[in-house]
């Protein structure tokens, strides 16, 4: 049974981290401090519950806190080498934990331990980072909180800072809390009730401050040219970059993207001092982890042409890498972990938005998130003073902490397609399902294309949320309808990498049967429709300059001569040598095309249900419920064939172990001889 002291701390976290203006995604950290029965001696032991390292305040369970013995918390005092064997504290705290389980301690918690108070919350608020980054951020501590928060220099967080803050709760009694300088907020109290209230004063309080007695114009006024532009100007400016931009974010690692359009990105990239502001970069240790130490910000206006911004995010790229590649040389010592690529994180467009890069699809969305609180963090202290963040010499040691580098190589092996992001036409069911399964199974960010969008919605849910895979609307024969499809792809996750050509139909009928509507819609669907998709998703794939897979579910019927087929095994034929011709064009660019033939896949098939399957079987005599045993008895292997048999093909060609096969065609039907190809 969860610990009453334990279970209150959970409650206040949780509704500490529910709102944004209180502090970041996985910002922060809360503590309490009661007794518990030990085990051992079954004598009242002192414990403190603190938020362990890399959880996340608004989720927080009690799985995600440390549990430490005060005692032993305490008595790390008394051995504490000093500022130059700081790292040695995290360590020491693995000594002090009290009993299984539980997370790892972090490296705030000696401000938690050291603190004479039962309750301590130590918070990221933009309004209190505000007031903390701006020059005269320790008179305007005093002017706005009088006695009741004490402003504290700046520190880098550890065993130090936590005495620090001890000291100045011992030596000003009225306190409620402190303002850590270029960094965040800590409050303190006896009841949690209280803390709560406590912290909430101090970033409320400095919020109506700086809405009371700021500026009207904090960046200043708005720059000719670079106003945003109208929603759909932007979206497809946007689409119309991502490529390039992901390219540029991805030169030493593939990232996966974000964007967004929201106001207060597009009022500061119009404003007069955002490429002075965006040059010094950000303050808070949490932000500038997540978003490198200074954005990328495009110097053109939104006026100028996408070819014009291509050309000059490229050369600016170069510029960015030297600039990185200098603050590493300059700051780095031969202790120093190995930079860690020198591309951009955050990359501003004036009058489109922001672009955010990270490993997997929630890193980069948080570290848009994270620049948007830089972003008001700059707002309220251009707006009361000057904006002040650290020096890149503290940045750096925050950045290439040897700490920081032990939990990234702590950090679990990436699966086979993380950071990629698969594009799945007729996704929504059958063949398609299974394989857009398979490769989020893999890591993969996954759009779910299908004509009906509620399905493919549906379908996209249940294989997580929408940082794992998207359901949208595609109308595959319809070449203003792909682009818009492979739009919305590449503004949901930044790019695309991997193409699956699934959507199609049948229609089983002899040749004087079959009208030229049914031979129109399914060539359409099938040869067209794989065609445009191809087409639409290789302009991306060549921007990024990351190469990349297409991959055709074409079929048996492509090499067979089939009855009453003609319509059918004519597109499929048609897509077969579509995987030749591209692969052949593509291959420059490190795009490679390969295809798949299955057969027989009637389980959970669209086609099948929606009365090919019907047709099947009347044609060769049999009940429509035998016909997957009927096509699994005329194989070589005699084994039915499903569709989770063709997502494996998939995941084979686009994995790393088949990286230089092109133009292949795989069959998946349990060997059909007169479909061999030769």
């Amino acid at each position: 049974m969860t610990n009453a002291t334990a279970a209150a701390l959970i409650a206040r976290s949780n509704r500490l981290g529910a709102d944004p203006k209180n502090t970041n995604y996985a910002g922060g950290n809360t503590s309490a401090k009661g007794t518990e029965t030990d085990p051992v001696t079954g004598q009242p032991v002192e414990l403190m519950w603190v938020k362990g390292s890399g959880g996340d305040l608004g989720t927080l369970e009690e799985s995600g806190l440390a549990v430490l013995r005060l005692d032993r918390m305490r008595a790390l005092v008394d051995v504490y080498p000093g500022l130059d064997r700081e790292d040695e504290m995290v360590a020491a705290f693995d000594y002090c934990l009290h009993g299984k389980g539980g997370a790892a301690p972090s490296i705030d918690t000696a401000m938690h331990g050291l603190v004479d108070a039962a309750h301590v919350d130590h918070l990221h608020p933009d309004s209190g980072i505000a007031i903390a980054t701006a020059a005269d951020g320790e008179a305007l501590t005093a002017k706005i909180f009088g006695e009741k928060v004490v402003w504290v220099p700046w520190r880098r967080p550890g065993f130090q800072l936590g005495l620090d803050i001890a000291e100045i709760k011992k030596q000003h009694p009225q306190a409620i809390g402190c303002i850590l300088g270029g960094h965040g907020i800590t409050a303190w109290a006896d009841s949690s009730e209280e803390v709560e209230a406590n912290s909430l004063w101090i970033i409320d309080t400095a919020a109506a401050y700086i809405a009371e007695y700021g500026k009207a114009q904090p960046f200043g006024g708005v720059r000719a040219g670079f106003e945003p532009l109208t929603p759909t100007e932007r979206r497809e400016r946007a689409a119309a970059l991502a490529g390039t931009i992901r390219g540029i974010a991805s030169t030493d690692k593939p990232m996966v993207g974000h964007f967004t359009d929201a106001d207060v990105v597009l009022d500061f990239l119009a404003s007069e001092q955002a490429p002075a502001l965006a040059a010094l970069g950000t303050s808070c240790p949490d932000h500038f982890l997540r978003t490198k130490v200074k954005p990328l910000i495009l110097d053109l206006p939104a006026t100028a042409s996408a070819e014009e911004q291509t050309a000059r995010l490229h050369e600016l790229h170069e510029l960015y890498r030297a600039d990185y590649q200098a603050y590493y040389d300059a700051h780095a010592t031969h202790e120093s972990p190995a930079i860690r690529g020198a591309d951009p994180l955050i990359v501003l467009i004036p009058g489109v938005g922001m672009f955010s890069y990270g490993a997997n699809k929630q890193t980069a969305r948080v570290a848009g998130e994270f620049y948007v609180n830089a972003i008001n963090v700059m707002r309220g202290a251009e707006a009361l003073s000057t904006y002040s963040p650290i020096s890149d010499a503290e940045k750096f040691d925050i950045e290439y902490w040897a700490l920081e580098e032990a939990k990234l190589q702590r950090m679990p092996k990436p699966k086979s397609h993380q950071g990629r992001i698969a594009f799945v036409t007729g996704a929504a069911s059958g063949i398609g399902k299974a394989i857009a399964t398979r490769l989020a199974a893999e890591g993969a960010c996954v759009v779910v294309a299908d004509l009906d969008l509620q399905k493919a919605q549906a379908a996209a849910a249940e294989l997580g949320s929408t940082d794992v895979a998207i359901g949208i609307a595609a109308n595959v024969a319809d070449a203003d309808a792909v682009q818009a499809a492979l739009n919305e792809a590449v503004l949901a996750f930044g790019g695309v990498d991997l193409v699956v050509n699934n959507a199609g139909l049948s229609l089983s009928k002899p040749l004087l049967e079959t009208t030229e509507k049914d031979w129109d819609l399914q060539h359409d669907v099938m040869a067209k429709g794989s065609f445009l998709v191809s087409k639409a998703a290789a302009r991306v794939l060549i921007d990024q300059k990351l190469g990349g897979d297409i991959i055709y579910i074409s079929s048996k019927n492509s090499v067979f001569a089939g009855p009453n087929n003609i319509a059918y095994s004519a597109t499929k034929a048609d897509q077969a040598h579509q995987v030749r011709l591209l692969a052949v064009e593509l291959g420059e660019y490190g795009i490679r095309v390969n295809g798949i033939n299955p057969d027989g896949v009637v389980r959970g098939s669209g086609i099948f249900a929606s009365g090919w399957g019907a047709n099947r079987a009347a044609t060769y005599g049999v009940a429509e419920e035998d016909l997957g045993q009927y096509y699994a008895n005329r194989t070589i292997l005699k084994r039915e064939v499903v569709p989770e048999n063709v997502a494996d093909a998939v995941y084979v060609l686009t994995g790393p172990e088949l990286s230089r096969t092109t133009g292949l065609h795989i069959p998946v039907d349990s060997g059909v001889a007169a479909a061999f190809l030769r």
